[in-house]
């Protein structure tokens, strides 16, 4: 290990023991599996201080997963350069059906040499806590949804179904504790699950308290602030763009955000033959979700409401000229695609994909140097 000056450190990480391979940094240089070490900072701390002492450029990597990004905060404060890296890009060949934590760490490691690893963005602290809100809310409100169905499946089973038009208002409520049942192991289970929709709906609201809570003490509160002043962007589609999409900088331009969420028409041509099919769907699904929910606003004329007049106001001019220019741009693409028969779904999709780029220009102009 005393012939090369540069090394690339791969580590397979793992809840008890991290697999750690090195590879010279000469292009066919030697690859060498370390073995594994405890997944502890102690542990990690004596691996790096050892090749440090050996080597003088190193270089190390491993996988985004369940471990979190403590590993690479421990090498960066050691000063060392470590890369996270997304574990569905990584180039695999067809065929290979064996894996363990060797070949992973080794196979890392020359990857990283030849510089075909694709990294993902880190956050900081402050960051990832406020992201891990966000998506404690978002459980919270899949939960309620599932109380929700099994309350209606229940009442539907047997025979019974609620005849107003708004469900899980006040009335709604009334009209189920009205409701009997010949046996009382029935009345039970249908009262059990309207106090498991009564907890779940409570604790959404707790969540999201604390999160107009911690807001105004995050960096990003400008960037949030100024989206909400594009039409149906509220507090939550908001804080969960800037939380899962992180830095808004590192994208050049909207076509590459727009890219990023997976919102552009996938292809797949060859010679003077072109095709192209529904959108990519990559990268976060629930950011996807929530964009084309938002752009559903956009069938309506422009116009600004009381409550998004009030929003306006704490904006800057520029931030405020980019919505009102979403607003007009977006309705019309909306009509006009309408009124060339396009599915209500492929309308709404499309309208989305162009009102990330709005998003972008927004919190571009608000977000701090």
């Amino acid at each position: 290990m005393e012939h090369s000056t540069e090394v690339f450190v791969g580590i397979d990480v793992a809840k008890a023991r991290n697999a750690v391979a090195v590879a010279d940094g000469e292009r066919g240089g030697e690859v060498r599996y370390l073995g594994e070490l405890a997944a502890t900072p102690e542990a990690m701390r004596r691996m790096v201080q050892r090749l440090a002492s050996r080597h003088q450029q190193l270089h190390f990597c491993y996988e985004a997963g369940p471990t979190g990004y403590g590993l690479y905060r421990q090498i960066t404060s050691m000063g060392y350069p470590c890369t996270v890296i997304a574990p569905s890009l990584i180039p695999k060949r067809a065929g290979d059906r064996v894996k363990t934590n060797r070949r992973d760490a080794i196979e890392l490691a020359k990857l990283l040499r030849a510089g075909e690893l694709t990294a993902v963005w880190v956050p900081d602290e402050a960051h990832e806590a406020i992201r891990d809100l966000i998506r404690a809310r978002t459980a919270a409100v899949e939960i309620l949804r599932v109380h929700r169905q099994q309350v209606s499946a229940l009442l539907l089973k047997h025979g019974t179904s609620y005849p107003g038009k708004k469900t899980w208002g006040a009335r709604h409520l009334k009209w189920l504790q009205e409701q009997r049942f010949d046996h009382p192991a029935h009345q039970i289970a249908l009262q059990e699950m309207v106090d498991a929709v009564r907890v779940a709906k409570e604790r959404v609201a707790r969540l999201e308290h604390a999160i107009e809570e911690f807001l105004p003490q995050w960096e990003l509160e400008p960037v949030v602030r100024a989206l909400q002043a594009l039409r149906g962007v509220d507090l939550i589609v908001a804080i969960t763009f800037v939380t899962e999409i992180g830095d808004m900088r590192r994208f050049d331009n909207p076509r590459q955000l727009m890219a990023y969420i997976g919102l552009v028409p996938s292809e797949r041509s060859t010679g003077d033959t072109v095709r192209r099919g529904g959108i990519t769907k990559a990268g976060n699904t629930r950011m996807r979700q929530l964009l084309v929910e938002s752009a559903w606003s956009y069938r309506y004329a422009p116009k600004v409401g009381a409550r998004k007049l009030y929003l306006l106001e704490k904006t800057t001019p520029a931030v405020r000229e980019i919505a009102w220019k979403a607003q007009s741009r977006l309705s019309a693409r909306y009509r006009a695609l309408t009124a060339k028969g396009k599915k209500s779904t492929v309308v709404c999709t499309a309208v989305a994909r162009e009102l990330v780029g709005f998003m972008w220009a927004a919190a571009r102009e608000a977000q701090p140097a």
